[in-house]
């Protein structure tokens, strides 16, 4: 689903909204992506906003570049255009790497290292509808654990 972020160019002035499409090519555009692609477009378009196409391409074992070829010509079919550079998150790690940095520099971010079923199978991890929700399992590990762990594995980051 597409929702509309909004650039604030200080607190007296919200600035027009930026809004964006990020699809996965892992398959051809269908009539709910084109559904939010088109609202994302005239919420922007009729604001004096910005649209924003970035493509959703780190998994790198199902995405394939003849989908988002088809994807962009769907979009041009469609008449949508967007501003600036199609953005894809795999040319972009730096700049995740620099915002996951500032957020564990501020002790707001720590490392996870449960696996699904580990959260599955804690006792304290809530149950919903959606499954089971993180417990907080890794939130309270020593400095020296964290260390120890971040040596050898490759965590997930929660925020705290």
């Amino acid at each position: 689903m597409t929702t509309p972020d909004f650039v604030v160019d200080n607190v007296d002035n919200i600035a027009a909204p930026v809004t964006r499409f990020a699809p996965s090519p892992t398959g051809l555009l269908h009539r709910g992506h084109a559904f939010s692609a088109v609202t994302a477009w005239r919420l922007a378009r009729a604001n004096g906003g910005r649209f924003i196409l970035r493509i959703e391409d780190i998994d790198t074992t199902r995405c394939r570049p003849e989908f988002e070829a088809a994807i962009l010509e769907d979009l041009a079919w469609l008449g949508l255009d967007w501003d600036g550079p199609v953005w894809r998150q795999s040319e972009r790690t730096a700049v995740y790497r620099a915002a996951l940095d500032q957020l564990v520099a501020l002790g707001v971010a720590y490392p996870c290292f449960c696996t699904r079923a580990d959260i599955a199978a804690a006792v304290a991890a809530p149950h919903g509808p959606e499954g089971p929700a993180y417990p907080g399992t890794c939130r309270h590990l020593s400095a020296d654990e964290r260390a120890r762990r971040l040596a050898s594995e490759t965590p997930a980051w929660r925020l705290d």
